[in-house]
C-alpha cells in the first residue's frame, strides 16, 4: 500500500478531517490531501509525528512486508550500538507475534536472539565500564571482579564457573535427537569445541570419531581437532606434528591455515601464528573476505608490543570493511576506527 493510501486509512480510523490532521502537525489541510492523493509526500521530519498522531510505529506507516521489517531490525541493529527503549519494545513484539505466527520460527527466533543479544552488549559495555571504575577506585574490593569475566570474557578461577557442562550437554541431546537424513555435522564440532575446553579428551575423541562418518565432514577439520584432543591430553609433542602434517597434507587451504593459526596462537607460538593467518588471508578467494585473520594478527602485535603493526592491521581491516564489505556508517566501522585511535594514543603515550 502507497503511503498516502495509508495515511487516509489510520486517518480514517482515528476519526480525523484532513483540517483536523493538518492542524495537529501544524500544515494546511491542502498539504494533507495532496499526501493522499499522492501528489507529494509528507517531510520525512514528520514521520515520527504522524505515527504518534494514529498511534502506530513508523514501520506500520509505510506497511512494509515481513521481510522487509526483518531487515529493517537488522539493518538498525548494525548501525546503532543501542536502541531506544520504545524501538526495542517494537521490535520485540513483532518478533514475538512472528514466532507465534509460525510462519517461520526459526528465522524469528534467530532475530530475537540477536536482538536481546545486541541489548545485552549494550548493557554490558555499561556494566564492563563502572566495574573497571569500581576496581580502579578500590583494588583490594572483590565485589566487581566477577563481573569482568561476564562482560568481558576475563578469566575465572573457579571451575564451576568456567566449565561448559550445561553447553555439552545441550549439544549432545541436539545429536541424538538428529533423526534425520543426512545427519547435521555442525553440532558435532560445537560439542567437541567444549569438551576439549573442559579437558574431557576422551569423549571428543569418540564424537570426532562419528564426525568422520558424516557427509559434511571436512577433510582439513579433522586433523585439526586431532591436535587440539592430543593438547587437551597435554601431549604438544604429538600435536605438533599433527598439525605440521596437516598443513602439508592442505597446502595452501585457507581454512586449513587459519585452523593452524588458531593453534600455534592458543599456543603463545604468535610468529608462526602470524605467518598463517596472513597466508590464510592472502589465499581466501571469496570476496568479501571475513577479517577474523587480521583481527587476531593485530591482538597478537598489541600482546608482543609491536603497536604501528597493531595499527596498520587495523588500518588494513577498516579498508577491507570499507572496499569489499561496502561498508560506511555500521557499527563495525565506528569500532575499527575507535580501535585504531585507542592504538594510536597507547603508542605516544609509550605504555605497552
Amino acid at each position: 500500500m502507497e503511503l498516502g493510501n495509508k495515511i487516509r486509512q489510520l486517518r480514517f480510523k482515528a476519526s480525523l478531517t484532513q483540517e483536523q490532521l493538518a492542524e495537529r502537525l501544524g500544515l494546511s489541510a491542502q498539504a494533507v490531501s495532496k499526501w493522499e492523493n499522492s501528489v507529494a509526500m509528507p517531510d520525512i521530519t514528520l514521520l515520527p509525528d504522524l505515527a504518534e498522531i494514529f498511534g502506530v510505529s513508523i514501520d506500520e506507516l509505510f506497511d512494509l512486508t515481513t521481510g522487509q521489517k526483518y531487515r529493517r531490525i537488522e539493518s538498525r541493529m548494525d548501525t546503532q550500538d543501542e536502541l531506544e527503549p520504545d524501538v526495542f519494545r517494537e521490535y520485540e513484539t513483532f518478533l514475538r507475534e512472528q514466532i507465534r505466527s509460525g510462519e517461520d520460527p526459526q528465522k524469528a527466533n534467530s532475530v530475537l536472539a540477536h536482538l536481546y543479544y545486541h541489548a545485552m552488549e549494550a548493557y554490558a559495555r555499561k556494566a564492563d565500564a563502572c566495574a573497571r571504575e569500581a576496581i580502579r577506585l578500590n583494588p583490594g574490593k572483590k565485589d566487581c571482579q566477577w563481573l569482568l569475566q561476564k562482560t568481558e570474557g576475563s578469566a575465572a578461577w573457579d571451575w564451576n564457573i568456567t566449565n561448559h557442562s550445561r553447553t555439552i550437554a545441550f549439544y549432545r541431546q541436539l545429536i541424538e535427537d538428529d533423526t534425520g537424513e543426512p545427519k547435521k555435522a555442525l553440532p558435532y564440532l560445537y560439542l567437541i569445541d567444549n569438551l576439549i575446553a573442559d579437558h574431557r579428551a576422551e569423549e571428543a575423541e569418540a564424537y570426532l570419531e562419528r564426525y568422520k562418518k558424516l557427509p559434511g565432514c571436512k577433510a582439513f577439520i579433522v586433523p585439526t581437532y586431532e591436535a587440539a584432543i592430543a593438547l587437551a591430553r597435554f601431549d604438544e609433542a604429538r600435536a605438533d606434528a599433527i598439525m605440521e602434517k596437516a598443513l602439508a597434507d592442505f597446502p595452501g587451504n585457507s581454512g586449513m591455515l587459519f585452523e593452524a593459526a588458531q593453534y600455534y596462537a592458543g599456543k603463545c607460538d604468535y610468529g608462526r601464528a602470524m605467518q598463517c593467518y596472513e597466508a590464510s588471508y592472502a589465499a581466501e578467494t571469496d570476496r568479501p573476505r571475513f577479517t577474523d585473520a587480521l583481527d587476531s594478527i593485530a591482538a597478537i602485535c598489541e600482546i608482543t608490543g609491536d603497536l604501528p603493526r597493531a595499527i596498520r592491521t587495523q588500518e588494513r581491516i577498516l579498508g577491507a570493511l570499507r572496499e569489499e564489505w561496502g561498508f560506511s556508517e555500521e557499527t563495525i566501522i565506528r569500532e575499527t576506527e575507535m580501535e585504531i585511535e585507542r592504538l594510536r594514543k597507547k603508542a605516544q603515550s609509550g605504555k605497552r
